[in-house]
């Protein structure tokens, strides 16, 4: 070969590089990112970066000042189970199945497929850390599974780091790894084995979480403890990342599964069950650090975003998006909705009360499907003064008017409920009835319908719906102890009539 030529060769090679560069993002040479899925249990926005001032999260709060947080992202039911169903499918519960605790024996329609399964044929190893709680669990052909258990108890922490440290080190493919954290999941424990070193102060707590209204002495020490467990879930955050070390061209997704339990929050479809702390730190790709974006976005884009990061085919049609769209497209590109909806059950036939709802920019709706059921069974369960972070019917009788309104509202709902999320962000006046929001609930109303029928909502069936409640409330008059857990061999059978409605 000629000098002549070994130029004109070294010269197209090291074009053909720039050109590689220049068509991956940030110069990672088309190499797939890692994939980092940090989820916790029952907890609101309460963390620095979201606007605490009163907790300690600087593990968390960094991710977002390398990343980028959301701040009007939801999950798709307030209750653990359905919405790790909807992470893990990229669906909501009424179309994947998983219309309740896993605990309970609910679980996927047949044919569903789960993330970790997804990546099977793009050569990522998948790993979980903590629960999976999705049924059945046999069907989630994890690579790695470690910690399985619930770890309410908020013991070994450290563990989760340890094990996370030992799935990377297998091998140096990319991964796709979910760690499951415990907090802030009750009960609440101020400290579990020294943890967390930096304890909350007591003195500084005024008022409950914005969404429980009432507010008393129980019900700040209750608060305390709660803020305690966010500090731990920073802390055991803080260990795995450090024990993971080297997290370059690594997307790492923080989130939790659901709102925080306190009133009017997990189990209903009010914001505090709803809404959700939610962060993506990828800095070779997002360029937009420290940001904040105020899309609607949900659990059910977690799937397609992480198909799109590993660059894996999807050949179903899925109700989420991928959130690279909107770091990596063109403005006039990104069609991103402009409504987002959320189911509701109650998660066992002790709780079982049937809604939707959906919101937009401003407004928020929520269907009670059938208001003749009586007391909304989660405002009974809280109110018992055996439910430590619960407000009392007591303590509610002893707060303002516009609390106890609020509260009879969750009580005994109305069919309808219209809350305007600008000027009253925690939903304690329902608009439905005033006669100036006529339109606005006629809008709304017909945006529920749309998104029910284009999610194939079996519930629009009366049948099934009748079919589905005689169930519930069959299996709740047999074993109104929830005994039936326990029953050998026992099925839903929901299972199979809901599925060919939304298949």
């Amino acid at each position: 070969m000629s000098v002549k030529q070994l130029h004109v060769n070294l010269v197209a090679a090291v074009l053909l590089c720039g050109v590689a560069l220049c068509c991956s993002p940030k110069g990672t040479q088309n190499v797939k990112p890692n994939i980092l899925l940090i989820v916790s249990e029952d907890n609101s926005s309460d963390l620095g970066s979201y606007g605490n001032t009163l907790v300690h999260t600087p593990n968390i709060d960094k991710l977002a000042k390398k990343g980028v947080k959301f701040l009007n992202a939801y999950t798709t039911y307030s209750v653990c189970s359905p919405s790790r169903s909807s992470i893990f499918t990229g669906l909501y519960p009424h179309q994947n199945g998983q219309l309740g605790w896993a605990t309970h024996h609910y679980g996927l329609y047949s044919g569903i497929t789960v993330l970790p399964n997804y990546l099977k044929e793009t050569g990522y190893r998948t790993g979980i850390l903590g629960k999976i709680h999705v049924n059945p669990a046999e069907r989630f052909d994890f690579d790695y599974e470690a910690l399985s258990g619930s770890n309410f108890q908020k013991e070994s922490l450290k563990d989760y780091a340890i094990k996370a440290k030992e799935f990377v080190n297998q091998s140096d493919t990319p991964y796709f790894l979910m760690v499951n954290f415990p907090d802030a999941h009750l009960p609440f424990q101020n400290e579990v084995e020294g943890l967390p070193t930096i304890k909350v102060n007591r003195d500084r707590i005024k008022e409950t979480l914005p969404f429980v209204g009432v507010n008393n002495e129980r019900l700040l020490d209750e608060t305390e403890a709660y803020y305690n467990c966010m500090n731990r879930l920073d802390e055991s955050i803080g260990m795995l990342l450090d024990s993971l070390g080297d997290l370059s061209n690594t997307c790492i997704i923080y989130l939790s599964d659901h709102g925080a339990q306190f009133s009017r929050g997990k189990l209903t479809n009010y914001e505090g069950g709803l809404k959700i702390p939610f962060i993506i730190s990828y800095p070779e790709v997002i360029d937009e650090i420290g940001s904040s974006r105020d899309e609607l976005i949900s659990v059910i884009d977690i799937l397609p975003t992480v198909l799109d990061l590993s660059d894996t085919p999807l050949d179903v049609d899925l109700p989420g998006k991928s959130l690279m769209d909107l770091f990596t497209k063109e403005d006039y590109e990104i069609n991103w909705r402009t409504t987002l909806g959320a189911d509701g059950e109650g998660a066992s036939p002790v709780f079982y009360y049937p809604r939707r709802s959906i919101r937009n920019k401003r407004y928020k709706l929520i269907r009670n499907i059938d208001v003749g059921r009586g007391d909304f069974p989660a405002f009974t369960a809280y109110a018992s003064p055996d439910f430590g972070s619960g407000a009392t019917v007591e303590e509610i009788e002893g707060s303002n008017e516009k609390v106890r309104d609020a509260y009879e509202t969750w009580r005994k709902p109305p069919e309808w409920e219209l809350y305007d999320l600008q000027n009253d962000p925690w939903e304690f006046e329902n608009l439905a009835g005033k006669p100036e929001f006529a339109e606005v609930l006629i809008s709304m109303k017909e945006a529920l319908y749309k998104w029910r029928v284009d999610t194939n909502d079996p519930f629009l069936s009366k049948d099934k719906l009748m079919k589905f409640t005689f169930e519930m409330d069959s299996v709740n008059a047999l074993y109104p102890d929830h005994s039936y857990r326990e029953v050998e061999g026992f099925k839903w059978k929901y299972l199979d009539y809901l599925k060919n409605e939304s298949s």
